[in-house]
């Protein structure tokens, strides 16, 4: 169905990832593998169903109305077994906007926000940006593989009025299990801390893993969370601009709403972002369960490669996301040692781990979703450059 080997070129077409790379990079022959979107085209039926929508020609206003409501309930109820009401959705134009306006409408300045570290920056600006203060229950790094400390996460919830989870974890790649997210979701109903899920990359988990949404273990957790999802990671559509929220309490989900009317937002989505939101969620199972399938391969072949060819570098045992998180002290630098010897010496750019926290001043992040061939490239270039260090 998803034809995951074609090379497209995106250069001068406006893209992040690529059309940024030498500004970020200072170098045009880095092979960027930094910012989270795929270089796969989305699904056939979503490419149709814009191209259908082009040829109406006009672009007015666009409703978010129930026939997209109804698509994204019985995508969560056939996906993740999770039984959600259309009256418990908000329209944004991404999560990280979800996050600002949850931030802004739920807590009050100075209050603590809970995140755990390393994490996806944004959960560090929009609590900076609110001036609120960031708490941390950093993650326990063991055995190649990350964990939570509960000792540590229920004596921060007594400092905190909001916690922002990362589910699947970006960028560890972590899958919480169900026995993980329900003492999560426990200590947060006994502590009254407010639960905000990011969960934009919960359909991209691998075989044999399965993504919870927090919100589906039972009514009273449910009513202490709001859930920010999108199909942009899934479907690589970022560039169109089109998430959602679900919130169970009509109190939360109220003032939520509010935040978002008083920012002009209006539960209101570009017209081509609802369309390639019904399409996908409507027709893209298969094509998704092809792409994990496939990037599952790909986590392997770059863990065996280093294994085998660049022990120094290490992959951290990932469950899903098309992310990979480096482990890079095998090679002795300092945070910006690491950075620039990926750039320089062996030309790929890839998101330097500090930048998710001090936790991460030894790990890279490769994002792996790309045509093999790319990859396969990129990975050869780092264990060239590793072997020359030697």
């Amino acid at each position: 169905m998803g034809n995951f080997d074609l090379n497209i070129d995106r250069k001068n077409t406006k893209s992040v990832k690529w059309d940024m790379a030498e500004t970020l990079f200072g170098s045009t022959d880095v092979i960027p593998m930094w910012v989270a979107d795929m270089d796969f085209k989305a699904p056939k039926e979503v490419n149709e169903a814009l191209m259908e929508r082009a040829r109406h020609g006009v672009y007015g206003y666009t409703i978010a109305d129930d026939e997209l409501k109804d698509t994204v309930v019985s995508w969560n109820k056939e996906r993740h077994q999770w039984n959600i009401q259309p009256e418990w959705l908000s329209f944004s134009n991404g999560v990280v906007t979800s996050l600002h306006m949850a931030i802004q409408a739920l807590t009050k300045p100075e209050d603590g926000i809970l995140i755990q570290t390393p994490v996806y920056p944004p959960f560090y600006n929009v609590i900076k940006a609110h001036n609120r203060t960031i708490v941390k229950n950093p993650l326990v790094f063991e055995d190649n593989y990350y964990t939570i400390d509960f000792t540590d996460f229920e004596a921060k919830l007594k400092e905190v009025k909001a916690f922002i989870l990362c589910s699947p974890h970006n960028p560890v790649g972590r899958v919480w299990k169900k026995e993980e997210l329900e003492e999560m979701a426990k200590l947060c109903v006994k502590h009254d801390v407010l639960i905000i899920s990011d969960e934009i990359h919960g359909d991209l988990t691998y075989p044999g893993f399965k993504h919870i949404p927090i919100a589906s273990l039972s009514e009273e957790i449910a009513n202490q969370t709001i859930t920010c999802m999108a199909p942009s990671k899934t479907f690589n559509v970022p560039g169109l601009a089109a998430s959602y929220c679900v919130t169970p309490n009509l109190d939360v989900r109220g003032k939520l709403d509010e935040a978002f009317n008083k920012q002009g937002f209006n539960n209101q989505l570009n017209t081509m972002g609802q369309i390639a939101m019904q399409a996908a969620y409507t027709h893209g199972a298969t094509w998704v369960d092809e792409l994990t399938a496939l990037l599952e391969s790909h986590y392997q072949y770059v863990k065996e490669s280093f294994e085998k060819h660049a022990p120094e570098l290490k992959v951290v045992k990932t469950e899903g996301t098309y992310l990979l998180w480096i482990d890079c002290s095998g090679l002795g630098l300092d945070a910006e040692g690491i950075r620039e010897f990926f750039i320089t010496e062996a030309k790929v750019g890839l998101n330097a781990g500090i930048d998710y926290g001090e936790e991460g001043s030894q790990f890279m992040r490769l994002n792996m979703g790309c045509p093999r061939s790319t990859l396969e490239e990129a990975v050869n270039r780092i264990i060239k450059a590793v072997e020359k260090r030697r």
